[in-house]
């Protein structure tokens, strides 16, 4: 299609989409503008719907007034502790958690440890949390580029798999993303590639075959999103099908990517490569099987905007008190910048005061923006080094922006104390481009690593607590083949990047070893 002269009919519904994303427009401006008004006004809304709820009923929802009575009557929730609710609901059973008997459920299980998680997603939170914040991504972009054109064109998603729940036939458990493609409005379908025939194909490797297949002779693409893994195997396949050096060349008119689900930092290099424009927009979402959180609204800056209309009240613990057994925990009003916070949700998937398992930092508080600094089981802090997800993204950017090199994936563990040896920090590393000394990248990214965190600056001072950190190097594929061989390809499997203990990376180096 020539973008300078689309046909009449695609410039309309173009024009109409601009129109009606507008009025979507004023409902974000009106959460920026008073947020904590929507956000306590949305916890009584929640409330009050769940008030017959056998969950609402043991925890007196009905003669709960404020958010102080919120706080006293409904203890701080995991997983576990919700999962004998989830687990009626699953087998059919009706107003456990949410009202009405909910169908679907998301299967989450974050990073590659053994249980899964089902999060129930009532089609309340399909339409009003997962869909409105695609939604909502689509409205950031046209308020930011004017000239955006996303819908004269195809979009690619890449979603997971749906299956019956064996016990229960008519409860259904997927991908959060296979349960947004099945649920998506006709209009928005119609402009997403591939069809659920394809994209619900429970073998990754046959879906990305049969989506290069599909679509490495289309020209009409505008936008993709997901997460980076699969849309860099997929796209080296379509670019090996068609014969193209990139992704310009074969689709001229791509203007953005929706990127969320694990840090971007490591793969920025790879996808600059993949699409060597200097028009194309990358925008960060954070989304999961919980609900959908917050978008990139501006193109200059990393940090996402929380969204505080969508079924979602937000709760906030400094990360300094998720050991504690009477932790304070804060409502948005009163968080402050720089500090992490564990994030705790309460949403219209019936989920109360969950402990999300994520940590953000705030960096702006009007509007609140935020971005995420790692997981609550997912830092070092071995040797009082405090070193979360964040920090080491930025030292691999920086790293592999000087050494003119990128990284496919990676895991970090510690290195422990011995008799003869100090601790540091073990990182096992797949290059997409090798850096040409390895001795010089693990030293530049040590000391990359001392400016981002003070804490771990510290440590390393004059190697009195903490020696340079250690690298192996593992061959290409590697972890994608150890998530296979654990039965953890897909969406919602990622790899573990940092852990207190050597689980992870020693299984990584074991695995590489017996195939090497």
């Amino acid at each position: 299609m020539d973008l300078q002269n689309p046909p009449k009919s695609k410039k309309l519904v173009n024009a109409l989409v601009r129109s009606y994303l507008g009025y979507r427009y004023k409902r974000i401006s009106h959460f920026m503008e008073s947020p904590i008004l929507v956000q306590h006004h949305l916890r009584s809304n929640l409330i009050s719907k769940a008030r017959q709820t056998i969950w609402g009923k043991i925890h007196g929802f009905e003669s709960i007034q404020n958010y102080k009575d919120f706080t006293q009557r409904v203890p701080l929730q995991t997983y576990e502790d919700l999962f004998p609710f989830i687990e009626r609901m699953l087998h059919g059973e009706s107003d456990v958690l949410w009202p009405g008997i909910v169908s679907q459920f998301s299967k989450s299980s974050g990073t590659t440890n053994d249980k899964s998680k089902y999060i129930p997603v009532p089609k309340v939170s399909i339409d009003e949390c997962h869909i409105q914040g695609t939604w909502d991504c689509v409205t950031l972009f046209y308020q930011l580029r004017q000239d955006a054109t996303l819908f004269l064109f195809k979009n690619i998603l890449l979603p997971g798999s749906i299956k019956n729940f064996e016990p229960h036939a008519a409860t259904q458990i997927g991908d959060i993303s296979a349960l947004m493609a099945t649920n998506m409005p006709a209009i928005g379908r119609a402009f997403y590639e591939p069809d659920l025939d394809i994209g619900l194909l429970d073998n990754w490797e046959e879906k990305i075959e049969q989506t290069a297949q599909l679509l490495h002779k289309r020209y009409d693409i505008g936008m993709f999103g997901g997460v980076p893994t699969w849309n860099i195997l997929l796209f080296r396949r379509i670019l090996e099908l068609a014969g193209k050096d990139n992704l310009i060349d074969l689709w001229p008119n791509l203007q953005v990517y929706y990127h969320g689900g694990v840090g971007f930092e490591p793969y920025r290099k790879q996808f600059q490569e993949l699409i060597p424009s200097d028009t194309f927009s990358y925008m960060e979402v954070y989304n999961a099987s919980e609900g959908f959180f917050a978008i990139q609204n501006d193109l200059a800056s990393n940090d996402m905007l929380l969204l505080l209309d969508n079924g979602i009240f937000f709760e906030f613990m400094p990360l300094s008190e998720i050991n504690s057994t009477t932790p304070i925990v804060l409502p948005l009003e009163e968080v402050e910048l720089g500090t992490d916070y564990a994030v705790i949700i309460s949403t219209n998937g019936g989920l109360w005061r969950y402990q999300l398992g994520d940590t953000v930092q705030f960096t702006s508080l009007l509007p609140y923006k935020i971005i995420i600094s790692g997981r609550t089981k997912q830092f070092i802090n071995v040797f009082g080094e405090e070193v979360m997800v964040h920090n080491t993204e930025k030292a691999i950017s920086e790293t592999c922006k000087t050494l003119h090199c990128s990284i496919a994936e990676y895991s970090v563990g510690p290195q422990f104390f011995t008799e003869k040896t100090k601790g540091g920090h073990h990182w096992v590393i797949e290059f997409e481009v090798r850096p040409k000394n390895l001795e010089q990248f693990a030293e530049l990214l040590d000391k990359n690593l001392q400016k981002v965190n003070s804490d771990y600056e510290a440590k390393r001072f004059n190697g009195m607590a903490l020696e340079q950190l250690i690298l192996t190097e593992v061959p290409k594929n590697t972890f994608f083949n150890w998530l296979k061989s654990k039965d953890k390809v897909g969406v919602q499997n990622k790899i573990p990047r940092l852990h207190n203990t050597r689980k992870h990376i020693d299984a990584i180096i074991e695995f590489a070893n017996e195939k090497s």
